[in-house]
């Protein structure tokens, strides 16, 4: 009788062990997971504020291109240019008096 106590004793023991074991080999791997998914978080708000950043140039690229289309296509017009070439440089066209005002 002493033996069959003895060996469920020492049995409970191994069982015990065992599962302490396993218990901290949990708690590690949790711990681990967790620190890795706190990471990636990190990481992905730091991407999105980049992607964020990028989009604004885009968009103000984009707004620049549109600004410099519009300031072409206005010089490939023939009255445009006539308009340009008598306010910046004081050409007239044939027929026309250039009035100065002097202060």
């Amino acid at each position: 009788m002493t033996t069959a106590t003895a060996n469920q004793s020492t049995g409970n023991a191994g069982s015990k062990r065992r599962l302490r074991i396993w218990a901290m080999f949990i708690t590690l791997f949790l711990c681990w997971a967790a620190y890795t998914f706190l990471g990636q978080m990190k990481d992905a708000r730091a991407t999105q504020v980049q992607l964020t950043e990028i989009k604004n140039q885009v968009d103000d690229s984009t707004q620049k291109s549109k600004v410099l289309q519009q300031q072409i296509d206005r010089l490939n017009d023939p009255e445009y240019i006539r308009q340009l070439a008598t306010k910046d440089q004081g050409m007239v066209t044939p027929g026309e008096q250039q009035i100065q005002v002097i202060k």
